[in-house]
């Protein structure tokens, strides 16, 4: 059983994760191999953590990392996830963050989180709002969401990147790939700088620069990963036709 180091955890929720970490543990740790790398910048308090979005299995990649270092992570998910009634049970159960479309429902979302995070919680923001569209499979470009929340917060932001998980699950596939067994690496960078950003007004030109720079040190910690040269400028779907949502990304009206 892993010892879960944030106090403010409320003992039932630690119980529910135990239980599902027994089970999910083990199941990683037979499917992939792990490298973990640069888990000591991970702060001791409440923090937003945002990683990379290569495939669907990034979740339990992410998920798996950060409790068994110690905390429990809660992800901002869409609401259709909380409506399954296994699936549901389990989301609200561990404390997940459902994220409305709506502007109001979007402002309780940020409450929720905020609350999480207050608490010395651990709230997991994919900034790209969905896997990635880049071809190369590079970080595209993001969205404001996690900047947002810092700004609101105060909170610290840590960027994650992981490598080798689209081995066994390709981005949209419905096939995994068991042998030969898979290797994930999961690297964790220093906390991104905002400071001179949170003190004034939010504009929506403040909160593109410290997306940016969110983005810029995700894409760092990848291109260390992989041992190359990210692009110049990050992808961005908008300019190639494709759709922000969907499988069909490709082409914006399917």
């Amino acid at each position: 059983m892993v010892k879960i180091t944030a106090p403010g955890e409320d003992p039932r929720t630690k119980r529910i994760f135990n239980v599902l970490g027994t089970i999910v543990r083990p199941l990683m740790n037979s499917l992939m191999g792990k490298t973990w790398k640069g888990f000591e910048n991970l702060p001791e308090g409440g923090y937003i953590l945002c990683p990379n979005h290569l495939t669907e299995i990034d979740p339990l990649v992410v998920g798996h990392a950060i409790y068994s270092n110690g905390r429990l992570p809660r992800w901002m998910a869409k609401e259709s996830l909380f409506k399954p009634p296994v699936l549901g049970w389990i989301m609200r159960e561990t404390g997940q963050v459902p994220v409305a479309r709506s502007a109001s429902g979007a402002g309780e979302s940020l409450k929720a989180a905020k609350k999480v995070l207050d608490a010395g919680g651990v709230v997991v923001i994919y900034p790209e709002g969905t896997l990635t569209r880049d071809p190369d499979l590079w970080p595209m470009v993001g969205r404001t969401g996690a900047a947002r929340l810092a700004l609101q917060t105060g909170a610290p932001v840590v960027p994650m990147a992981h490598w080798g998980d689209q081995e066994f699950l390709p981005r949209y596939s419905k096939k995994v790939y068991l042998f030969p067994r898979k290797h994930v690496t999961v690297s964790v960078g220093s906390p991104v700088d905002l400071d001179d950003l949170r003190s004034g007004p939010r504009t929506r030109k403040v909160l593109e620069v410290a997306t940016e720079r969110i983005m810029n040190s995700i894409t760092s910690l990848q291109a260390e990963l992989r041992n190359e040269t990210p692009p110049e400028k990050l992808w961005d779907p908008s300019e190639h036709g494709q759709a922000r949502t969907g499988r069909s990304f490709e082409n914006p009206d399917k």
